[in-house]
């Protein structure tokens, strides 16, 4: 099953390429990988490393975490988690301390919807708390 996301991931690679009408030559250069690598990505013959897919994402000028879905190695509701998470993080209206307790607030709500497991839950809990209580176990 894991070629078929590897499949995928080369599909929309090229297609993406294309759309930024660089060569194969190209985007390898941009990224810092090898022609041959990338090739075999686009091909589906190899599986990038999620430090490659970044380089890719960034020679691409498209999100990471969008390649990071195609292949399989970020789950969709994870990247909803982080697109929200980005969203907050770059607001230049709101300062620093109510930007950690609106991501506490998400957070607390995706781990009350059983998405505890998700990075955005993590990281919020870990944000000051603004409210005294204890948490209950």
């Amino acid at each position: 099953m894991a070629s078929l996301h590897v499949g995928n991931l080369g599909e929309f690679l090229r297609e993406q390429r294309r759309s930024a009408q660089l060569s194969l030559r190209q985007l390898a250069d941009a990224a810092g990988v090898s022609n041959p690598y990338l090739s075999q990505i686009e091909r589906g013959l190899r599986k990038p490393s999620a430090e490659i897919l970044q380089q890719l994402a960034r020679a691409l000028r498209i999100s990471a975490e969008t390649l990071y879905v195609r292949a399989g190695i970020l789950d969709e509701r994870e990247q909803a988690g982080l697109e929200v998470r980005s969203a907050i993080l770059a607001d230049t209206s709101i300062n620093e301390q109510q930007k950690q307790v609106l991501l506490q607030i998400y957070g607390s709500f995706r781990k009350e919807n059983g998405h505890a497991e998700d990075a955005s839950a993590a990281e919020a809990e870990d944000a000051p708390s603004t409210d005294a209580k204890p948490r209950e176990p």
